[in-house]
């Protein structure tokens, strides 16, 4: 059995065992049998932060091309039933204004849970590849250094894609890399987007997406349990990114080790109703009183 068809298994068999332990096996198969798994996973509650409060985006930073950091052009950005959506109906025409809404600090090693669904239709203006499109981005640069016409951040993606009801594949959970490359299947892929293995979901139905970062190593994507994407070794690179400060930017190869989180506007409307993040940085002392066996990076600092 290969060592990404075991974790799928144990995967499987625990599922029910603790909410959102899915973790566990990706990070410790490689060390550990399922009993032990189960039994960690039985003994110790993960301490999950909710990005999105379900109220407002007081939380996060909005960065809109053509505008000011800080400038939510026409409620792009809103809150409506507990539900953070991404609407366009203030707009004329869609101008290239591609949006992002950053969590306020940055992250390393974590586990991150996004809930998300399309619906309505496309903006008018909005480019034809961004039908039933966006993502969220992981490892950008602060949104407080980009200009007023930066189009992207520089940074990883994981990439949300609708199906399109044709009876055509078209998988989410991928990955493009705006400014940056990835190591995948052992070498430098300078490809822009890469496909994952997912399922096409079609229509207004809800998709979980899931993305385990660890630093500048690995980095796992999966859609609805199921694991579809891997690649290591993020870093500056490439292109796609117009109008970026060089003073900003770090120089090509430097490995992205952490960064921020931000969710995407392409010109598609869509709506998040969870945003969860369990960070893996944390005390690995276990004679310490908040010592976690989750934990990947190691901060004597936080340790009680």
């Amino acid at each position: 059995m290969s060592t990404t068809n075991f974790h799928m298994t144990c995967l499987h068999r625990f599922t029910q065992v603790v909410a959102r332990w899915l973790l566990v096996p990706v990070l410790l198969l490689a060390g550990m049998g399922c009993g032990h798994i189960q039994q960690a996973a039985e003994m110790e509650e993960q301490e999950w932060i909710s990005l999105f409060n379900g109220q407002d985006i007081d939380d996060w930073i909005v960065k809109i091309n053509h505008h000011d950091v800080g400038v939510n052009w026409e409620n792009t950005f809103r809150v409506e039933d507990g539900i953070m959506k991404v609407r366009y109906d203030g707009y004329d025409d869609f101008n290239n204004q591609f949006g992002h809404l950053y969590y306020k600090q940055p992250f390393s090693h974590y586990h991150l849970v996004v809930e998300y669904r399309f619906v309505g239709e496309q903006q008018p203006g909005a480019p034809s590849w961004a039908l039933r499109n966006s993502g969220v981005m992981l490892h950008t640069l602060d949104p407080r250094t980009m200009p007023r016409d930066q189009d992207w951040p520089i940074s990883v993606e994981m990439q949300f894609l609708g199906g399109l009801g044709d009876g055509e594949p078209r998988s989410t959970g991928n990955m493009c890399s705006p400014g940056t490359n990835i190591v995948y299947e052992g070498q430098l892929d300078p490809t822009h987007c890469i496909n994952s293995t997912s399922e096409t979901y079609d229509g207004d139905q809800w998709v979980r997406a899931e993305v385990i970062v660890l630093g500048d190593s690995l980095i796992t994507h999966i859609v609805e349990g199921d694991t579809v994407l891997q690649y290591t070794q993020p870093q500056i690179g490439g292109g796609a990114v117009e109008n970026y400060d060089p003073a900003v930017k770090p120089p090509d190869g430097t490995l992205l080790r952490e960064g921020y989180i931000a969710l995407q506007s392409e010109g598609h409307p869509l709506d998040f109703r969870k945003v969860e993040l369990l960070n893996l940085v944390g005390c690995m002392d276990p004679e310490a009183s908040n010592y976690k066996s989750y934990y990947v990076k190691s901060d004597p600092t936080l340790c009680q």
